[in-house]
């Protein structure tokens, strides 16, 4: 694998977007903690850094700082807002607190014949959230870029390729913010392009290969596409070594568990081993309402079913799964990284698992994982199926999960899809939870008479990696269409909301 770029993140909520901004410029990244040592950093072998925003002011106490040794390692650094402040301060730069802040979309003054920003307008819009600024560069640097608030909004010392800016070149609302990573990385920092979909393939399948050996190998397929492209890529490398275990657990939405046992088989020739588990997992979910409960549950209970499975085929020493690398950020994988919240696949495993893991999606964003699966061959209606979780429509009932309310919440579900496919929609939407507040009861009239029933929340939201995320705008006469449906073919159901949360400060998922 190439020497990453590492992402130090600051607690920027955007540290995971510069991480995917900078894989689009096909140059490899990772996430690591600001509290990582500089030793530590450059025992990694970073081709560069870039220090992240942050919510801090660089001259309050305890504020995060950089130790001044990062920036004489011969290691290019690129820092931004947080990021630029703190390498301006170490460098003997000055940092102020004037007063006037900036946020938004602010109008820039750049120097178009500095090398982050040749060729660009010396006049454009960048994307700030900054109330301190850099108010003297530090010795050695030019100031790029200026702005009514921050006099110093980007410097450069292309000798010891060091820079920074004070906006966020990350954000889509920095219009020529792309071209100004991709600038520091290509030709400041002379890193080559070559994090691309067939190198990923290739060093995969090597890895796959040298990890396995001549190993039996069973995979857990779910049916969603993080699943399917794993397996894929083992079935690659090492062939009918490969099992896939279906685990139907009882928690899956209208139509998938075919759709795995015979769309998926059609496709790719994979040998399929099916579990039918959904009375064990519905007995150890009996009572349980705690979403992180729920996860570990289902978690554990995916790796029992896939011991019994592993038992019925020899010599079994690894399990597949389609981990990403959100999962892991997500799921506090990483000093210093907050646990939002437990992914099955990462911290619902159980401490006594019989399986050496073969994760070859978990450096990947999920658009990277469907590139790889359309290169792989897989079927365009599988590459880009939206996303559903592992522990399936358990994290999508607001309460304890029952056969009848795991029908209620397939019936209103099958609607909201059967709606949005027909309106044509389905590209448009990353994602489409439809949730059950089960615990929750709304007073209502049908048929002339007071009905008491249950509300759907829908959830449909746009995002590009699952880490940010915003709620999709569908047309009112989508959501009527389905609203009206659910309300009418689903007799326990009196009301569907609308959830217009995005991503801070909600998850995607309710649980």
């Amino acid at each position: 694998m190439d020497n990453p770029v590492l992402v130090v993140d600051f607690g920027a909520q955007y540290a995971q977007l510069i991480a995917r901004r900078v894989r689009e410029a096909q140059v490899y990244s990772e996430i690591v903690p600001h509290s990582m040592p500089v030793a530590e950093l450059l025992a990694r072998k970073p081709a560069a850094i870039i220090l992240s925003g942050g919510p801090a002011s660089v001259y309050e106490p305890g504020a995060p700082q950089v130790d001044p040794a990062l920036f004489h390692a011969g290691v290019p650094v690129l820092g931004i807002c947080y990021g630029f402040q703190a390498m301006a301060r170490a460098l003997g730069g000055e940092v102020a607190h004037t007063g006037g802040r900036e946020f938004g979309s602010t109008a820039v003054t750049v120097m178009p014949d500095s090398t982050l920003f040749t060729g660009l307008p010396a006049a454009q819009d960048v994307w700030m959230s900054h109330g301190d600024c850099v108010s003297a560069a530090p010795p050695g640097f030019a100031v790029t870029a200026a702005s009514p608030g921050a006099p110093v909004a980007a410097f450069e010392n292309p000798t010891e390729r060091l820079a920074g800016v004070q906006f966020h070149p990350e954000v889509a609302h920095t219009r020529h913010g792309q071209t100004m990573l991709t600038r520091f990385l290509h030709d400041f920092a002379g890193i080559a392009p070559t994090w691309t979909n067939a190198n990923i393939i290739e060093e995969q399948v090597a890895a796959i290969r040298a990890q396995v050996g001549d190993r039996q190998v069973i995979c857990g397929l779910s049916g969603g596409v993080d699943s399917a492209v794993a397996a894929a890529l083992v079935h690659e490398a090492v062939g009918d070594q490969l099992t896939c275990v279906f685990v139907d657990h009882g928690l899956l939405r209208a139509g998938e568990a075919e759709q795995v046992e015979t769309d998926y088989v059609k496709a790719t020739g994979i040998k399929l081993h099916v579990v039918e588990a959904a009375d064990r997992f519905l007995a150890a979910l009996a009572g349980v309402t705690d979403p992180e409960d729920k996860r570990k549950i289902i978690g554990r209970e995916f790796i029992r079913a896939f011991e019994a499975a592993a038992r019925e085929i020899a010599d079994v020493r690894f399990l597949v799964q389609g981990t990403l690398y959100p999962d892991v950020v997500e799921s506090g994988g990483g000093t210093g990284t907050a646990n939002i919240k437990s992914h099955h696949n990462v911290g619902g495993l159980p401490d006594d698992l019989a399986f050496e893991l073969v994760e070859p999606l978990r450096t990947l964003f999920k658009d990277e994982v469907r590139a790889i699966g359309v290169r792989l061959g897989l079927p365009e209606a599988m590459v880009w199926r939206h996303p559903f979780p592992g522990p399936g429509l358990a994290i999508r009932i607001i309460g304890a999960v029952t056969p009848d309310r795991l029908a209620v919440l397939r019936a209103a579900d099958r609607i909201a899809r059967e709606e949005l496919t027909a309106a044509g929609l389905d590209r448009s939407v990353w994602q489409f939870p439809v949730v059950l507040l089960a615990d929750v009861r709304s007073v209502g009239v049908q048929g002339d008479g007071r009905t008491y029933g249950h509300p759907i929340v829908l959830r449909p939201v746009s995002s590009d990696d699952a880490m940010t995320a915003d709620w999709s705008r569908l047309p009112y006469d989508v959501v009527a269409r389905v609203s009206t449906r659910i309300t009418n073919e689903v007799p326990e159901v009196n009301r569907v909301v609308l959830d217009v949360t995005s991503k801070p400060p909600g998850t995607i998922e309710w649980e």
